[in-house]
């Protein structure tokens, strides 16, 4: 067993390889024994995918040394995969070589077993439809590109959470997505995981089958499972961080925002609260006869930008925009309870938005 250890603990090199301009040198014969490793490491997968302390084992000899993002047991039955991308993303490999291996997508040899078979031509199918393809109905804000990869995000977390064992399931969904997404520039990281949670809503909402949508949500609760668990990572992802859930609302437009707080409970109150503190850094400046940043340097959000994001959130669900207008009104409490302009910011708000719904009430 310690010389199989010893053999797994040379996957992380091979990727690093696979990824480098040392692939320069590889002829035909080189890459046909790359790709022997690949399915090697992939047979241990399916050998050893039910004996849970021999895959602990190999998961801890892959962790061992390595830097973010972190493989795992699962990755070994995705090693064709991971090699394959690695390598096709990679101008270095010479032309005999990039021939070989592009025979290799098209012409694997033989039947794969199972269901859903692991190719390396389902690897370029998905590549290239990642490229290619957009995606109906794209969210506001975000590109088809993004949308394209927040699918294939979605399809990865699935594949995690079926490898993973239950007891470490969202620890292991988390560790994983984590390295993922730092490796993102971090607003395309943003983007991604908010195309990610609006599809994965939609995908639920198909799967529910026939649910009567209410807005863009659906009545009672009809989301499957698995659907359901994939909202988890990417929740944590966004909430563990506190400075990074701040950056990620700043980044948004104040309806996507709406829309994740009206799918996702857990978003709401955070955000709620993120408001609330950008709205105490204003000040009411009488000879302008209007609301400014108290500290350039410190204050988020202008009075005209923080008025637009409680409006969004007063037109979403009526269990957010319900939420919304008791925290305003707690606040204004809180503030004296005035109701006369200029004296707490909350005051003005809420009667400003209270105005806007009763205008809208009336059309």
């Amino acid at each position: 067993m310690e010389a199989v250890l010893e053999q797994v603990e040379q996957l992380p090199a091979l990727l690093a390889v696979s990824r480098s301009a040392l692939v320069r040198d590889w002829d035909s014969l080189t890459l046909d024994r790359a790709l022997e490793w690949a399915r090697y490491f992939q047979h241990l997968h399916d050998r050893f995918r039910t004996r849970p302390r021999l895959r602990e084992a190999l998961g801890r000899r892959l962790r061992r040394g390595q830097r973010s993002p972190l493989l795992g047991f699962p990755n070994l039955g995705r090693c064709p995969q991971l090699l394959g991308l690695a390598l096709l993303e990679n101008r270095a490999l010479p032309p005999a070589a990039c021939r070989r291996l592009i025979h290799s997508l098209l012409c694997p040899g033989g039947a794969e077993p199972g269901p859903e078979p692991r190719s390396l031509a389902l690897l370029a199918r998905r590549k290239a439809a990642s490229r290619l393809l957009a995606l109906p109905r794209p969210p506001e804000g975000l590109e088809p590109q993004v949308q394209a990869e927040a699918q294939l995000l979605l399809s990865r977390l699935r594949e995690e959470g079926q490898e993973a064992q239950p007891a470490g399931e969202a620890a292991g969904s988390l560790r994983w997505l984590s390295g993922v997404l730092e490796q993102l520039p971090q607003r395309r990281a943003f983007g991604v995981v908010a195309a990610a949670l609006l599809l994965r809503q939609e995908s639920g909402a198909e799967q529910a089958g026939g649910g009567e949508r209410v807005g863009n949500s659906l009545n009672g609760n009809q989301v499957s499972a698995t659907e359901e668990d994939l909202a988890g990572p990417l929740l944590a992802w966004l909430l563990e961080n506190m400075e990074r859930f701040s950056a990620f609302c700043l980044f948004l437009p104040g309806s996507l925002l709406a829309s994740l707080a009206g799918h996702y409970s857990q978003l709401n109150r955070p955000y709620l609260d993120l408001l609330t503190g950008w709205g105490s850094g204003l000040l009411y400046d009488p000879l302008q006869g209007r609301w400014v940043k108290r500290c350039l340097d410190k204050a988020v959000l202008s009075w005209e930008e923080l008025r637009e994001r409680f409006s969004c959130l007063c037109q979403g669900s009526d269990l957010v925009k319900a939420q919304t207008q008791a925290a305003l009104k707690l606040l204004k409490a809180q503030g004296g309870d005035f109701n006369v302009r200029g004296l707490s910011v909350w005051t003005d708000l809420l009667m400003e938005l209270e105005e806007y719904l009763r205008k809208e009430a009336e059309r």
